[in-house]
């Protein structure tokens, strides 16, 4: 498969990635978003769901990689890649490298969370009988972007009224 050809699904499923991290927003959610592919086909689609289940585990890659284990029957999701618009925290990182996912691609790093390169790079550890392909920095404003919206309007929120 030529780079280009690469970029531009990159791009297509990065998109979708976006659109979850939208519909988390919209039930106040943080906006991070997630999307399994599988030849060239979507097998799972998730959006962070924390505060709305009370579930710390409750991240958009964990919620992803759950159902596209239900959809492929297996929790080995070779030949996956999974597009997330942040960075996977170390929890997201380890169930990355435990499912399988071929490739991870990522929107934004996450300078205080980040497993996958910007605290700790899991994935590279050598020492893991899996270490899928990293591809960071994908629409990486346009993921960026719409945390710094959401949080910038959280602590608008938390301001007193001014009389």
């Amino acid at each position: 498969m030529s780079t280009l050809y690469k970029q531009r699904d990159d791009l297509f499923f990065m998109k979708l990635a976006l659109q979850e991290a939208k519909r988390a927003a919209e039930v106040d959610e943080v906006p991070i978003g997630a999307v399994i592919v599988k030849d060239d086909e979507i097998i799972s689609k998730a959006y962070n769901l924390r505060e709305t289940l009370q579930d710390a585990t409750a991240h958009a890659e964990l919620l992803a990689i759950r159902k596209a284990c239900e959809v492929l029957g297996t929790w080995r999701l070779n030949g996956c890649s999974l597009y997330v618009t942040l960075e996977p925290c170390p929890m997201c990182a380890g169930a990355i490298i435990l499912s399988r996912v071929d490739r991870v691609v990522f929107g934004a790093k996450d300078p205080k969370g980040g497993a996958c390169g910007s605290i700790v790079n899991l994935p590279a550890d050598k020492r893991f009988n899996h270490r899928p392909e990293v591809v960071e920095g994908v629409m990486a404003d346009e993921c960026g972007e719409i945390l710094t919206k959401f949080f910038q309007a959280k602590r608008a929120e938390k301001k007193p009224a001014s009389e």
